[in-house]
């Protein structure tokens, strides 16, 4: 029996498995297309495999989302176009917060795709200012400024998801973090 050489293919499919529902995850939010998030992961997938032996025993799924993240921008600014359909597509909410969601998502969408990655990368990743600063390979400040603008303009298009839809609470209760001041 011949010796077999360890180039890292088991760990990189067992990372792939372990984290591949999550980084599709990530990649939605920060498109907002199925079909394109899936285009990106793989792409995203495809340069781990090509990178594994020098990435593998560092921070692989960071890796990955740094991709995604410029992946996602880099696509957006070379096809800048509205596509035009007959019928808009047909949307179903699975549970009783759906309208909030869209509400979400439809806001996330008129977001520069920057300031959507931080939000992504910070409130849904849920990544410290240090970590979104090393995916985005922007400072700290960029940011802490880009998430600041990013709330402004969310408060601005979606005043609904500020407020809580309980009855009884006031304002003081809220907790949804787009409250901060401006």
């Amino acid at each position: 029996m011949a010796p077999t050489r360890d180039d890292g293919r088991d760990g990189y499919l067992a990372f792939v498995e372990n984290h591949q529902h999550r980084l599709l995850r990530a990649a939605y939010l920060i498109c907002g297309n199925r079909h394109q998030a899936e285009d990106l992961l793989q792409d995203a997938l495809l340069k781990l495999a090509l990178r594994w032996s020098s990435v593998r025993d560092g921070d692989p799924s960071a890796y990955v989302r740094a991709i995604l993240y410029r992946d996602s921008v880099s696509w957006w600014r070379r096809r800048r176009r509205e596509w035009l359909s007959a019928a808009p597509p047909d949307q179903v909410a699975h549970d009783r917060d759906g309208a909030l969601r869209l509400t979400m998502h439809d806001a996330l969408g008129l977001l520069p795709p920057r300031q959507r990655a931080v939000l992504v990368l910070r409130y849904y990743e849920d990544l410290t200012e240090v970590a979104t600063a090393e995916a985005l390979g922007v400072t700290v400040g960029t940011v802490k400024s880009q998430c600041h603008a990013a709330l402004r303009r969310l408060r601005e298009v979606a005043p609904d998801l500020a407020r809580d839809a309980r009855p009884g609470r006031g304002p003081a209760d809220l907790a949804s973090g787009l409250e901060v001041n401006p």
